[in-house]
């Protein structure tokens, strides 16, 4: 009798299944360098803001950007549909649970209106910040255009799934390095989780890949959908990619861990796991700068036919320098975010970012509840 044939599953991992081995050698914090290159821009630190109307708008992302980083703005949220969406964001802070979702999906069935991409543009740019801009590849080609007259730097294109191939009823759909070569501007793409798709995003010419399905924590697709691959194992699979791409072309093109990312040392563990920087939402809707009042929701939320998120209520709690830079007083590692990222290079001996994507990661299920007993009866 013949051996029947199963399907093969492989392990994968999320950042509570890792943890960081320090390093032989010992640097202090400060001598670390946490700055990230970018779309041919450089930031003080590698930590992104999530293109979410409850985190994000032009005042944020102009407060974001005196702070060393880059904040994304939605062109399909409220901000574009909206001459005034602090009224639609007080109504969706006052909903309950029960009826945010019908709320949001009733405001983002009003037009996306192209002199408010417009405006929105210019007001990120007369900050004085580099303005980066966000849509899903349905829309990518006609707003790119207004988006890139209106003088944004950076256009991002991202999906639950992007891939380089996709096949659809349109003749003329989304194609990556048309997009690049007629706008001129550089172009983001995500979100994938594997060594193949992502390599091949990277051969159409982006200027940088973002990692993650599902794992936000206001994202239901895991859920609603069943797909998704946990961040550690995807980050390791995409920086491979990268990597391989960099070795065949000399082009380096950075990939950015997306959601999922709750403290410090889930930032660590991600750039450890091959992260060029990492994408946050949640941590920056309870900041007093963000848009939504001590809300979140995520992209997929307001979808007519198959809603995949939820509103999440994270409390307005914390401030924007505070997040970043500290100080703190919290001892979950939800604040001060650059310095843990310094203070874990310093203890594996990592100058540079690109040196700490280099420490060895072990699989310890463990590591959050050894010896913490006396936590774990607290909480």
């Amino acid at each position: 009798m013949s051996t029947p044939d199963f399907k093969p599953m492989r392990h994968a991992y999320g950042f509570d299944d890792v943890a960081i081995v320090p390093g032989a050698v010992t640097i202090n914090p400060e001598l670390c360098d946490v700055s990230l290159e970018l779309a041919g821009f450089k930031f003080q630190h590698p930590i992104l803001a999530s293109a979410m109307d409850a985190v994000t708008n032009p005042r944020f992302i102009s407060q974001y950007s005196e702070l060393g980083g880059l904040a994304v703005l939605n062109l399909e949220g409220l901000q574009a549909r909206y001459d005034d969406p602090d009224a639609i964001l007080d109504e969706v802070a006052r909903a309950g649970a029960e009826e945010a979702t019908a709320i949001l999906q009733h405001a983002y069935a009003q037009p996306i209106l192209d002199e408010l991409i417009a405006r929105r543009v210019q007001e990120i740019k007369q900050s004085g910040a580099v303005c980066a801009v966000s849509c899903t590849p349905a829309s990518a080609k006609r707003l790119s255009r207004i988006a890139a007259e209106a003088g944004a730097d950076i256009f991002v294109v991202q999906s639950t799934v992007t891939t380089a191939r996709h096949i659809s009823r349109s003749p003329t759909g989304l194609n990556f390095e048309d997009l690049v070569r007629s706008i001129r501007i550089p172009v983001v793409v995500g979100n994938t989780v594997g060594y193949g798709p992502t390599k091949e995003l990277m051969q159409t010419g982006v200027a940088a890949v973002l990692v993650g399905v599902g794992p936000g924590a206001a994202c239901t697709s895991r859920e609603v959908l069943g797909i998704g691959v946990p961040q550690v194992s995807a980050t390791i699979e995409c920086a491979a990619a990268r990597d391989a791409y960099y070795q065949e072309t000399g082009h380096y093109v950075p990939i950015i861990t997306d959601g999922g990312l709750r403290t410090g040392g889930d930032l660590c563990k991600a750039i450890a796991a091959g992260a060029d920087g990492v994408m946050m939402a949640s941590p920056f809707a309870a900041t007093e700068e963000a848009p939504g009042k001590g809300h979140h929701w995520g992209m997929a939320t307001p979808h007519v036919d198959l809603p995949r998120g939820t509103r999440v209520t994270v409390g307005v709690r914390t401030t924007l320098k505070q997040v970043l830079f500290g100080p703190t007083s919290r001892t979950d590692g939800t604040e001060n975010f650059v310095g843990a990222i310094r203070t874990a290079m310093g203890m594996c001996g990592a100058e540079t970012l690109r040196d700490f994507q280099n420490v060895e990661l072990i699989v310890a299920p463990s590591i959050k509840t050894e010896g913490k007993v006396y936590q774990l009866a607290r909480d």
